[in-house]
């Protein structure tokens, strides 16, 4: 993103509108939608979009729906995890062998969420209605990659996180590379932690501000066509309005560095020079924000993807998340790298 639309950002998140309740429709049990100035739904606010529930439903699962029983186990069991990765015995402080895989995060720093979504589906998905990808066209790109380093060159690397062998930093993910975070898409995809966005308005203009690597989407409200394809952005070029009471941003112009759907942190399925991306935000109550995305990308797939999962309303505030400033990881992978190299040369 280049200082233009940074500066852009910044006016635009300081025009925030003080909200109203003029012409308020009423909701179930008796809420009524509030509403901004200009008489729109008002959808300010910090929105955190974890969740138990997979994007995908589990092979072994075939039902849609989980029972109420099940949930309140999966539950449960989630608790239990979270209390037992607060003990400080999960908290790693040992020193790791000279040499060994470090490997990832252990359950401390993880936050995945304790719930599964309100109609308790067992996919985000929810059609095609196996809560599953859908089969892929005939010589679809697809890029399958993993923590380890051991994999053929394949460039552009289009998965979020992983890569291979470090020649450089584009032999990694886009989020190692604090290019594009690893959950904040587009679409949002719930994973790992940071997953909360937060949401300001204008008559004009609508500001998706994510958390994770501290991405901004400025998005028009004012009919204004689409950017030439040939204008490729990191976050695509989305244009929005209002259908009802429901913001819908269409976004094209994605860039083809990029995955067109992230079925994983390693997994790119297309590019994302070939997507055209539908969201839609509703608020449903005091809390909640109703978030459906359709990838629609004939080029890969071979029927559209939609997904659905509620927001709720944040209790904190945004953090920022200094991605380059904290990156030592890129410097000691490619660091690591050469060091080993030269071990190989004095053999």
């Amino acid at each position: 993103m280049d200082v233009r639309r940074i500066a852009v950002g910044s006016l635009v998140l300081g025009l925030t509108l003080a909200p109203s309740f003029a012409g308020a429709q009423t909701g179930s049990a008796g809420w009524t939608v509030p509403r901004t100035a200009d008489g729109q739904p008002d959808l300010h606010g910090v929105w955190d979009f974890r969740t138990m529930t997979p994007l995908q439903r589990p092979q072994d699962q075939e039902k849609a729906v989980l029972t109420e029983e099940e949930v309140a186990d999966l539950e449960q069991r989630a608790a239990e995890r979270v209390a037992r990765a607060d003990a400080p015995s999960e908290v790693r402080t040992e020193l790791l062998p000279a040499g060994e895989p470090v490997g990832g995060y252990n359950r401390f720093w993880l936050d995945r969420g304790g719930r599964v979504v309100e109609d308790r589906r067992t996919s985000l998905i929810v059609d095609p209605p196996t809560g599953r990808v859908p089969d892929l066209q005939p010589g679809a790109l697809r890029q399958v990659g993993s923590l380890s380093e051991d994999l053929p060159s394949e460039r552009p690397v289009r998965y979020r996180s992983g890569g291979i062998y470090p020649n450089g930093p584009e032999d990694r993910g886009v989020s190692e590379r604090c290019l594009v975070g690893f959950n904040s898409g587009p679409p949002l995809l719930p994973g790992g932690y940071n997953q909360n966005i937060q949401l300001f308005q204008t008559p004009d203009h609508v500001v998706i501000l994510s958390e994770m690597v501290h991405e901004v989407r400025i998005v028009p409200l004012d009919g204004r066509p689409h950017l030439p394809n040939t204008v490729q952005q990191w976050l695509g070029d989305g244009r929005g309005y209002w259908d009802g009471d429901t913001l819908v941003i269409e976004t094209e112009n994605l860039s083809d560095q990029v995955a067109g759907f992230n079925a994983g942190f390693t997994v790119a399925l297309g590019t994302g020079a070939t997507v055209h991306l539908t969201e839609r935000f509703t608020r449903v109550d005091e809390d909640t924000l109703r978030y459906e995305f359709t990838v629609d990308d004939p080029d890969t797939f071979t029927q559209p993807i939609t997904g659905v999962l509620q927001l709720q309303q944040g209790a904190s505030p945004l953090f920022e998340y200094a991605c380059h400033e904290g990156n030592y990881g890129m410097r000691n992978s490619l660091s690591g790298a050469r060091m080993t190299e030269n071990a190989d040369t004095r053999k």
